[in-house]
């Protein structure tokens, strides 16, 4: 019987979760969020978002199918949900499991210094 052969494991991409924080402007000059797709399998995704005084607009709410696992990794936001009175205050370190329909919405971001999120969305 001849030797069992395994192909190649994928490429790995190195990269920096830190890296390239430039702030990002649409055509009309305005400053935008970065989100950067890190990796994307069934079932799970995730990303990284870079805001830099970002907000949801007046009366949208976030209403996802999917599961999401976020975490601040540097900067500041306030993070409310339909179903809270009080705006959650996240700083560097601090995280969040939102299930999947429930309504929330960003509602500031730190101006002046980039605000890292690493989201996790998965199937649930």
């Amino acid at each position: 019987m001849p030797p069992m052969t395994h192909p190649p494991p994928p490429e790995a991409m190195a990269d920096n979760l830190f890296g390239d924080l430039s702030r990002s402007t649409a055509e009309n000059g305005q400053n935008c969020e970065r989100l950067t797709e890190l990796l994307a399998h069934p079932g799970v995704r995730i990303e990284r978002i870079v805001s830099t005084g970002q907000c949801s607009p007046p009366g949208f709410w976030y209403d996802q199918a999917e599961g999401e696992w976020v975490a601040v990794l540097s900067g500041e936001a306030g993070l409310r949900f339909a179903d809270e009175s009080e705006v959650r205050h996240l700083k560097a370190g601090d995280f969040v499991d939102i299930a999947p329909h429930r309504r929330h919405r960003v509602e500031w971001t730190a101006p002046d210094r980039p605000t890292v999120w690493l989201a996790v969305f998965y199937t649930a």
